[in-house]
């Protein structure tokens, strides 16, 4: 009984713009999402899954995306100045043996 091991080749993920995103709906309303796949030569459920995703940002407010985005930027500041303290930490500790 042999076994045959498949090496897997590393794929890139393509990353499509919203523009592009937003014709491929488009173009799945007017044709049919598994017509528009295949002449986009996508796969079926990647439209359903932009679908989705494009229902549920519809869904969500002002104030919630502006609060996520706030989010972001804090956790953002908050990383830089973590590593500051980090820095200022070891330096601190660098210059104390010095003085030994």
């Amino acid at each position: 009984m042999a076994t045959t091991v498949k090496v897997m080749s590393e794929q890139k993920r393509a990353r499509y713009s919203a523009e592009y995103r937003a014709e491929a709906l488009a173009l799945a309303e007017r044709i049919g999402v598994a017509a528009a796949a295949r002449e986009l030569g996508l796969y079926a459920t990647q439209i359903y899954q932009w679908r989705s995703k494009a229902a549920h940002e519809r869904g969500v407010s002002d104030r919630e995306r502006e609060l996520r985005e706030e989010n972001a930027r804090l956790k953002r500041q908050l990383a830089e100045k973590t590593e500051e303290v980090e820095i200022l930490g070891k330096t601190a500790a660098y210059f104390a043996k010095k003085l030994d």
